[in-house]
């Protein structure tokens, strides 16, 4: 057994049981995920995630991954951009929300690829993916840094990578967004999906994540080029993105 921890929200677990732990989390809402989504955004992670598919520059014809893409929102606005003669792929490592991403899009008319893999071993070959997209999704991976290589690595040459995820708050709100996310994300879960525990694990797994400026050193460091990252509600969330020289 590898005797290394990890971050499981503010609790250290052996590295080998944090995708397990996560898994539960996932499993547990996904029914309910994506109302659980508007309820706690107030409707505006959908803006957050036009946002970040229009910095993808997908167009048709591209060839696209979601990573981590849970019930498809982002695949669903991905796949539009890519068209008919373009290739999506929905992935994420969680059967249920990958089920339910898979139901949605077919709801909506979208047939796409889809995979059940891991992030940090990504079953596609090398210079494929003229774009890859991973919205909420970095922070839930045990290994960050193995996961941003993998993502460089099947991007072509030229490719990007965008990645959405919530971030460090401008400071002077953070009193107020602190008491939103562990007195008000709770009791939303007990309420919604009767599951505080995995809405509290949300709240500590982003004040876990890294900030802005870490996570553009963290692309940096894997090998992306012109990072750069755009905040969106005040820090809440920020949308990175990079290039494969």
């Amino acid at each position: 057994m590898n005797d290394k921890t990890t971050d499981f929200g503010f609790q250290k677990v052996p590295q080998d049981e944090k995708t397990k732990k996560v898994a539960g989390v996932f499993s547990s809402v996904a029914s309910r995920y994506d109302l659980m989504n508007d309820l706690m955004s107030g409707g505006l992670h959908r803006l957050w995630k036009r946002f970040a598919a229009d910095l993808t520059g997908v167009r048709e014809g591209s060839r696209v991954l979601d990573v981590a893409g849970g019930t498809g929102d982002l695949t669903a606005l991905i796949a539009e951009r890519a068209g008919a003669s373009g290739e999506t792929w929905l992935t994420d490592i969680n059967a249920d929300m990958l089920e339910r991403g898979r139901d949605r899009l077919l709801d909506r008319g979208r047939v796409v690829a889809l995979a059940r893999c891991d992030a940090e071993r990504l079953p596609f070959k090398r210079d494929y993916f003229d774009c890859l997209i991973v919205g909420f999704g970095l922070r839930n991976m045990t290994h960050k840094d193995k996961a941003l290589l993998e993502m460089l690595r099947v991007l072509r040459p030229g490719g990007r990578v965008v990645v959405l995820e919530f971030s460090r708050v401008w400071k002077p709100l953070a009193p107020l967004y602190d008491a939103y996310s562990f007195k008000v994300l709770p009791a939303l879960g007990k309420l919604v999906v009767d599951d505080a525990q995995s809405y509290r694990y949300l709240a500590e797994s982003i004040r876990m994540h890294p900030d802005q400026e870490q996570l553009k050193a963290m692309m940096e460091a894997a090998g992306f080029a012109r990072v750069e990252y755009f905040n969106l509600a005040a820090g809440v969330v920020a949308v990175h993105r990079g290039f494969k020289v």
